[in-house]
């Protein structure tokens, strides 16, 4: 019996494995679409700075909460086809039916677009942050704060794209019914470097955010394995 559990887990594993390498691969082919997310972001980011004014007071309480809504926004412009193409051409059918989990397909499928839309903006937040004259304590937490909030966008993202899977006008859709839920993230991520900047410690956004992140990561391959079974029906 434990050979059998070990070799299901080890299967399991591998299906998780072999969804996030097919679609990391297929996002390579779709540079552009990957590109346009890191410019947008990088633009929106940029843009307050220049039509605000050089003021360091000023360009540091607005700071936080521009870069968190830029890489919200830029996160969201992937979801519509995190489930859209393997729909299109039948693999998402061939996932349904496979004897993999679902949850866990659905689990490398959410890995793959965090990597592909939320790393990079981990990694240029803190570049950007320096136009908003944030001190090194500050960048530290945004980018500690994107780290942890990033994923729950994704996984958010996962299963709104589920539910307006094959709707027409599924996009303006996805955005009304993921926006909502998106609202606590963007305060506890913004509030953790506003924290910092006032001296109060960011440890219980931080923490907030770790527990959305621990309810996610539990709910949302569940949540989005039932409305995708719906929108296949």
């Amino acid at each position: 019996m434990g050979t059998a559990q070990g070799g299901g887990g080890g299967f399991s594993l591998t299906a998780l494995t072999s969804v996030l390498r097919r679609d990391l691969l297929l996002a390579m082919r779709r540079k552009s679409e990957v590109l346009t997310a890191l410019f947008f972001f990088l633009i929106v980011s940029s843009l307050f700075p220049l039509g605000i004014g050089p003021e360091p007071a000023l360009l540091r309480k607005i700071g936080p909460g521009v870069l968190w809504v830029g890489a919200l926004l830029a996160t969201m412009l992937g979801l519509q086809r995190m489930f859209y193409s393997d729909h299109l051409d039948g693999t998402l059918e061939q996932m349904v039916l496979s004897s993999a989990p679902l949850p866990l397909l659905v689990m490398g499928k959410v890995i793959a677009h965090w990597l592909v839309s939320g790393l990079p903006v981990v990694v240029l937040a803190p570049i950007l942050g320096l136009q908003f004259d944030l001190d090194p304590g500050a960048l530290w937490i945004l980018v500690l704060g994107l780290l942890i909030g990033t994923p729950v966008l994704s996984l958010i993202g996962a299963v709104g794209a589920a539910l307006t899977l094959g709707v027409r006008g599924g996009g303006a859709l996805l955005s009304l019914l993921v926006l909502p839920l998106y609202i606590p993230t963007l305060i506890f991520g913004a509030g953790a470097v506003q924290a910092h900047l006032s001296g109060q410690g960011a440890g219980g956004h931080l923490s907030l955010l770790g527990a959305l992140l621990a309810l996610a990561l539990f709910f949302v391959p569940w949540a989005t394995t039932a409305a995708l079974r719906i929108s296949l029906e």
